[in-house]
């Protein structure tokens, strides 16, 4: 009598292949995603670098700053950190931020939905949050500054920040056409108006790490 064959199980280990956004549905799959900083990045699974103090606390500082802005201005939408996002079936990154509106709200409600997810607000980012931005972390910055870069543009994230608190430096790019543009970049002490938040003025020193 013939049987049905037993699934065959993968290792779920850093640098194994054929990983797919729908493996993540299998709820034994999704308890280790879950303990760990994962991503599969074309088909391989991966862990993100540790956040490195100087990175951590200048990210922290300028989501404050955006954040409070936002409350000053009034303006509707807030930012959110480790964002999960499904670029495709071989790609799910890990953002560390994304200004999400409104609008992206309902859209992700939508894709979320069409998906076959029950709730939500507890599903992965289908659609693209109007404004990512990464922290570079050292001996990554290849990953955030072309990788990560090029595959943004092409999920079409309008805006894409990367910050880099060891250089003193924010970058902020604006998608335009196929890829992105700087919209406003600068290092150490000088102020930003990036084009996203025409009233804000981000004072670099502000958000670098105390010394």
């Amino acid at each position: 009598m013939m049987t049905v064959a037993d699934p065959i199980i993968r290792p779920f280990i850093p640098g194994t292949t054929g990983w797919t956004a729908s493996d993540l549905d299998e709820p034994a799959i999704e308890s280790k995603w879950a303990n760990g900083a994962f991503e599969i990045v074309e088909g391989v699974l991966t862990t993100m670098p540790p956040a490195y103090y100087p990175a951590g606390r200048s990210f922290i500082k300028l989501i404050v700053l955006i954040e409070n802005h936002l409350a000053q201005a009034q303006i509707p939408g807030g930012v959110s950190s480790e964002v999960e996002i499904v670029i495709d079936e071989q790609r799910v990154l890990r953002a560390d931020g994304a200004f999400l509106t409104p609008q992206d709200l309902e859209r992700q409600r939508v894709a979320s939905r069409r998906a076959g997810k029950i709730s939500p607000d507890k599903s992965r980012f289908y659609v693209p949050p109007t404004l990512i931005i990464e922290s570079v972390s050292p001996g990554h910055e290849t990953h955030d500054r072309l990788i990560k870069r090029r595959w943004y543009a092409e999920f079409r994230v309008p805006h894409y920040w990367i910050l880099d608190a060891y250089a003193k430096r924010l970058e902020c790019l604006l998608l335009e056409g196929s890829d992105y543009r700087i919209d406003a970049q600068g290092t150490a002490n000088d102020e930003l108006h990036p084009s996203l938040f025409p009233d804000l003025t981000i004072p670099l020193a502000r958000i670098w790490p105390e010394t």
